[in-house]
Parts: C-alpha cells; structure tokens; sequence
C-alpha cells in the first residue's frame, strides 16, 4: 500500500453542497444488494451478518470494480494500491 494521504477539511461553502453523490451511492448499493431491496427475506436480522455483506460490497466496490470515468479503481487513483484486487485479496484483508 501507498503511503498514507493528509486529511483535507474546511468549511465548505452551505449554496454548494448536495446529496446528490450520497444519494446515487445508495441507489447503486440498494440495487447490487437483494437485502437491501423492500420485501425481500434476505433481510439480515442481525448486525453483525449484516456488517460482512456490507464490508464485502464496499471492499470489492473500491477495490476491485473500474469506475468506467477513471478506467481505474479509486484507491489506484489515488495512489494507494497498484494492481485491481482479487477477491481472494479482498477475503484476507476482512478476514
């Protein structure tokens, strides 16, 4: 891994601030995850089996799926990693 990146805040400005960003972020995680769609039974009733198919979604979302405007994942965008990971990869680091 990439060394790590100073934290950037501020006082954004209120005129310009959406939620537009947030709000397709949910739409794609409710869409890719049948637990997240309205009556559905693979509604997970505890937290912690609730936690695993989020962190799974989340790693694999960034790390191992090219966002088609970058043609690269976001972390390599960054200059945090160097290669697209594999799900194997992905399993260790949550394990």
């Amino acid at each position: 891994m990439g060394a790590r990146k100073a934290i950037v805040s501020g006082k954004p400005d209120i005129k310009h601030v959406s939620t537009s960003h947030n709000e397709r972020q949910n739409n794609t995680m409710r869409m890719s995850m049948r637990r997240f769609t309205r009556l559905t039974n693979g509604l997970s009733k505890k937290l912690e089996n609730h936690e695993h198919p989020l962190a799974l979604y989340f790693m694999n979302y960034n790390f191992a799926r090219i966002l088609q405007t970058l043609r690269i994942t976001p972390p390599m965008k960054a200059g945090d990693i160097d290669h697209v990971w594999s799900l194997e990869e992905i399993i260790v680091v949550l394990r």
